[in-house]
């Protein structure tokens, strides 16, 4: 098999983005990360906040309670199917962007689920980093202004929004064997 392209996906502090680039810079290859969210928004004309909140991995539960807070009154409803119609069209842009991307060849994605996205290619080498919950914690609390509490929290609410974007997106449960391999960075 020839790679033609990487698909990494990772979680949260699993240090995906440090690995992509690596590999990128190895194989001489373009890291493609964020130019997915940029090219989907332009090719749709749309504000590039939009297509990257669309991708955000929330919850339908989160997602209506945001609209209730929003709604000046009890019709919030209407506003709820407008916004997912709208995130439909944003998401399949952004997947229209990573099948181009990979067509292109000689790029590593990092995110945006590429791997499941790209599952029928037999040219992509599709990769999971990953990491112990407690490492990931401890990374985030060290990069950033977070206590290593609040990282736990984030990392335990990021994997919840994975699991949710990844069902959202390709009504899939993500597995080990959607992946070609596994990479533990703890």
């Amino acid at each position: 098999m020839t790679v033609r392209v990487v698909a990494i996906s990772r979680e949260h502090g699993a240090g995906g983005e440090q690995v992509g680039a690596l590999v990128a810079e190895r194989l001489g290859f373009r890291y493609v990360d964020d130019e997915i969210v940029a090219q989907a928004a332009a090719r749709g004309n749309i504000n590039h906040a939009e297509v990257a909140d669309a991708e955000k991995r929330r919850s339908l539960a989160l997602r209506l309670i945001e609209q209730i807070g929003r709604a000046s009154t009890p019709a919030y409803a209407a506003p709820l199917a407008a916004n997912t119609v709208a995130r439909e069209q944003y998401q399949d842009l952004i997947r229209e962007v990573v099948i181009e991307t990979a067509a292109q060849g000689s790029a590593v994605i990092v995110a945006h689920a590429a791997s499941i996205a790209l599952a029928d290619r037999d040219d992509v080498l599709r990769v999971l980093v990953v990491a112990p919950p407690k490492v990931r914690a401890e990374r985030i609390a060290a990069e950033g202004d977070v206590e290593l509490g609040q990282a736990s929290k984030i990392v335990k609410d990021s994997d919840a929004d994975r699991r949710s974007y990844f069902k959202r997106f390709y009504d899939v449960t993500e597995q080990p064997t959607h992946y070609d391999v596994v990479v533990n960075t703890g």
